[in-house]
């Protein structure tokens, strides 16, 4: 498992670009808050899948591809991504700073709540 800040996500989305990848966006926040604010990015398999339904819902995630765990700020995705890499999935990645560091910093139109 790695952590990834949201300003290194552009250069790793154009490496994983170049290599025929396309990375997985494993939003665990809740329905809510997927409604609030979301990213929109075309290089991203985006896939909302609230915290407490991982263990379950595991079959939607592929082994294969990066899987880029968001949520509000940080916490919630690192502990998934943890239980991810736990789980054996290779390419595991904790966005910190979650959705808000995304707003603040790269996409102000994504609503801060």
């Amino acid at each position: 498992m790695q952590q990834l800040t949201v300003a290194q996500i552009g250069s790793q989305l154009a490496q994983w670009r170049a290599e025929g990848r396309r990375p997985v966006l494993l939003d665990v926040r809740e329905p809510w808050e997927c409604e609030t604010a979301s990213i929109r990015e075309p290089d991203l398999d985006l896939r909302a899948i609230p915290m407490q339904q991982i263990p379950e819902r595991l079959s939607e995630l592929p082994a294969d591809e990066p899987v880029l765990v968001l949520c509000h700020h940080g916490m919630r995705s690192l502990q998934v991504a943890l239980f991810l890499d736990r789980q054996g999935y290779p390419h595991v990645f904790n966005i910190m700073g979650g959705i808000d560091a995304w707003s603040h910093l790269i996409d102000p139109s994504v609503p801060r709540y």
